[in-house]
C-alpha cells in the first residue's frame, strides 16, 4: 500500500458510529476508504467518498460494488458494519421482524460480501472483516434476536473463512463489547409489546444505557479493525477493548453455572 497505489476499502454503515470512526482511521492509515449510509450522504466526508446503499436490497448492493470498482478498479478490503439492534422479550417481536433484523444484520452481510468476492477471486487476494458483538458469544436476555443474528455472524464467517483461503481471501471476526456511540437511540422496538415484559425490557435498558455510556470509544474498535485488516497472518476474531477480551475470555474457561449466574447478576436478573 502506498500514496500512488493505496489498497482499496470499503466500510458499510459509515455514515456514524463504528463504522464512520473505522472509515475514518483507514483512510488515515493510507486505504481509499468509500462508505456507505442507506440515504445520499455528502459525495466526501474527512476523505472518504460516500455512497448511498441499502444492504437489504440485492440491486442496491450490485450498484454500489459496480460503482466502486468503477472509480477505484479493485476491492482490497470490506467492513461489513451496516446493522441494527431490537430490545425487547424474544416472543414480543413477530415473525415479520425478526425477518428483518436477519435482513440486515445477516442476509445484509451475506449480500454485500458474495457481491465483491469475484473482484476479490480476480485479485487473488483481498480480507473481509465481519462485525460480530460480544453478544455474539453470550447470551442476551432481552436481545435473543439480535443476539441470534451475531451468533449467525460467528458461524458463517468462521466457516467462510475456510472456503476462502485458497484464493488468498481472509475471514475475520471483530468483536466489540459496549461502545460510546448512539446505538440505543436508534434500537428498534418490539413490534408486539407485552405488558408482562414491560418491567424487565425497561430495566434492561438502563442497563445497556449505563453499559453504552462506560463503554469502550469507537476508536477502540477501529484499531481493532485496522490490526485486523493490516496485520499479515490474521487471527479468526478479534475481541475489541478489555471488557470483550475479558468475557471473551470468562465465556471460555469459566465454569458454565458460574458464568450463568454471574452473567443473571450482571443483567439485574434474579440469580
Amino acid at each position: 500500500m502506498n500514496k500512488n497505489n493505496p489498497a482499496v476499502a470499503l466500510v458499510t454503515g459509515a455514515s456514524s458510529g463504528i463504522g464512520r470512526v473505522t472509515a475514518k482511521t483507514l483512510q488515515g492509515a493510507g486505504y481509499r476508504v468509500f462508505g456507505t449510509s442507506r440515504r445520499a450522504a455528502s459525495e466526501s466526508v474527512g476523505g472518504v467518498t460516500m455512497l448511498a446503499c441499502d444492504v437489504t436490497d440485492d440491486e442496491s448492493v450490485a450498484k454500489l460494488v459496480n460503482e466502486v470498482v468503477a472509480r477505484a478498479g479493485r476491492i482490497d478490503l470490506l467492513v461489513n458494519n451496516a446493522g441494527i439492534g431490537l430490545l425487547g422479550g424474544a416472543e414480543e417481536s413477530s415473525i415479520e421482524q425478526a425477518q428483518a433484523l436477519f435482513d440486515v444484520n445477516v442476509f445484509g452481510v451475506v449480500r454485500v460480501t458474495n457481491a465483491v468476492l469475484p473482484i476479490m477471486r480476480r485479485q487473488r487476494q483481498g480480507r473481509i472483516i465481519n462485525l460480530s458483538s460480544l453478544l455474539g458469544l453470550i447470551p442476551a436476555p432481552y436481545s435473543a434476536l439480535y443476539a441470534a443474528t451475531k451468533h449467525a455472524i460467528e458461524g458463517y464467517s468462521e466457516s467462510l473463512d475456510h472456503e476462502l483461503r485458497a484464493f488468498g481471501i481472509r475471514v475475520v471476526l471483530v468483536e466489540p463489547a459496549y461502545t460510546r456511540t448512539s446505538f440505543e437511540e436508534s434500537l428498534v422496538r418490539p413490534d408486539r409489546v407485552l405488558d408482562i415484559y414491560d418491567a424487565a425490557r425497561a430495566g434492561m435498558n438502563g442497563v445497556l444505557r449505563k453499559a453504552i455510556e462506560t463503554g469502550d470509544a469507537p476508536e477502540v474498535v477501529a484499531r481493532t479493525i485496522l490490526e485486523a485488516a493490516t496485520t499479515s497472518a490474521p487471527k479468526r476474531r478479534y475481541a475489541a477493548g478489555k471488557m470483550a477480551r475479558q468475557i471473551s475470555l470468562l465465556r471460555r474457561f469459566v465454569p458454565a453455572s458460574a458464568f450463568d449466574k454471574s452473567l443473571r447478576k450482571q443483567n439485574g436478573l434474579p440469580v
